[in-house]
């Protein structure tokens, strides 16, 4: 399953993501990984839960994301949900086009690695492709 929050900055996208994963933390038997591009809220997110800083990893598009997510789920076939901060922060360029091709290989890995997905990106909602707009949980 692939999830999407949508929203303006300074509208709690970061919040909600935290908030949910922590809530993930108590309830799941498997791993949780947080990819963010800073380390502004290591210390919100429960202790369980994978913190991991994209600073220093240049990722310049979809791909080097998918790539750098296969790697992660490569090295720990207990993951169960991967949470990932400002999108457009980690991925430095990233069109609609591109968005709806990650999307794409995000399911293909939540099938075949039994992996959930819940994204946060700075955008208006109705800006995004229909598509996106269907898994949008807020």
């Amino acid at each position: 399953m692939v999830q999407f929050i949508a929203g303006g900055k300074g509208e709690g996208k970061t919040k909600k993501l935290i908030s949910m994963a922590n809530v993930n933390a108590a309830s799941t038997d498997g791993h949780l990984v947080f990819i963010d591009d800073d380390n502004r809220h290591i210390y919100d997110l429960h202790h369980n839960i994978r913190f991991v800083e994209t600073r220093s990893f240049p990722l310049s598009n979809y791909r080097e994301f998918i790539g750098f997510v296969c790697g992660i789920l490569s090295q720990d076939n207990d993951i169960k949900h991967i949470f990932v901060d400002g999108l457009t922060n980690v991925i430095k360029t990233i069109d609609n086009d591109c968005l709806l091709k990650l999307i794409k290989k995000l399911e293909s890995l939540s099938v075949t690695n039994e992996v959930d997905f819940t994204i946060s990106m700075n955008c208006k909602a109705e800006e995004l492709p229909e598509e996106v707009k269907k898994i949008l949980v807020a």
